[in-house]
């Protein structure tokens, strides 16, 4: 609902503050009738999976879900229309649905920081990125959430002006316009709450290096301190080892991947740096209080044993 708003409202208010009619849309889904939010909010649809013409723009939005929202009749309306050469664009999690038609192939794009690790290990030949948004040829993709409105303001700043997009900004309280440069996530400072360079590198390199492993060791030499020092540094600022932070890294990545991709347990232990599927379920368990097969269960509504 984020990203589908603040897509649309910074057009709505460009028309406004233009007095024109710069831009028009229609909403459509797959019933024609309504679409449903995971907030419980419904919203009419204007239309159908209908034909389109060539001088319209495709902008899907995705939420929670995404893979068995991405359906047959989908991908193949996506392709269809596609192929006049339209501008496709993936709000949050809706590009996974451009990639599962192909549209992104050998292209740039991002997608909500929760999936990418799975969206990473299901398209290889599409170069991820961690910007906010992505625009590549008449392919555009999203980070979600308030990212939509800032590609919105940088698509009404290029067809209508820098003028008009910083007006609508103004309506919509935005002080701070982001860029296709910035990531789509807070600085790791800022997320854990501790202004340390040190600290902050030896996370940055241990959220680069899931699949590997680093021995605490190597970490600490890396950034010139004894591993005494280290368990310390981690103690202090965030109560817990650089082990056990390390550890519960790799296992939110493994249940991402467990709940939004078809990859086998063991390759998912494989890709979290888990050398057997038995130490894996061990340590899943212990931090999830449930077994990765039980995990992957629960997505279908079933208990796996």
């Amino acid at each position: 609902m984020l990203s589908f708003a603040s897509a649309i409202e910074p057009f709505r208010i460009a028309n406004r503050m233009s007095g024109k009619t710069l831009y028009r849309w229609r909403l459509a889904g797959e019933a024609g009738t309504w679409a449903s939010c995971s907030n419980g909010a419904t919203v009419r649809l204007d239309m159908g999976l209908d034909e389109l013409g060539r001088d319209e723009m495709i902008v899907l939005c995705g939420g929670m879900d995404i893979q068995a929202a991405t359906t047959k009749r989908l991908v193949g309306w996506l392709r269809r229309e596609a192929r006049k050469g339209l501008t496709v664009a993936g709000l949050c999690t809706a590009a996974y649905a451009l990639a599962r038609a192909g549209l992104l192939d050998g292209r740039r794009a991002t997608i909500h920081w929760e999936n990418q690790d799975s969206f990473a290990e299901d398209f290889p030949e599409i170069e991820l990125t961690k910007s906010v948004f992505v625009i590549d040829g008449n392919r555009i993709t999203t980070a979600g959430g308030t990212a939509s409105i800032d590609l919105a303001l940088t698509l009404i700043a290029e067809t209508h002006g820098e003028e008009l997009a910083n007006a609508v900004a103004d309506q919509l309280i935005y002080s701070a316009i982001r860029t296709d440069q910035d990531t789509l996530r807070l600085s790791i400072p800022t997320r854990i709450g501790v202004r340390h360079p040190k600290l902050s590198h030896v996370i940055q390199v241990m959220e680069k290096n899931l699949e590997d492993p680093i021995s605490p060791a190597v970490l600490a030499r890396d950034v010139g301190m004894s591993t005494r020092q280290l368990e310390r540094l981690f103690r202090r600022y965030l109560n817990q080892s650089p082990k056990r932070y390390y550890m519960e890294l790799r296992l939110v990545k493994a249940r991402n991947l467990l709940m939004q991709t078809d990859m086998s347990v063991i390759n998912v232990a494989l890709a979290c740096g888990f050398a057997s599927p038995s130490h894996f379920s061990k340590c899943y368990r212990a931090h999830y209080d449930t077994t990765p097969y039980r995990e992957r269960g629960s997505r279908s509504g079933r208990v796996v044993e």
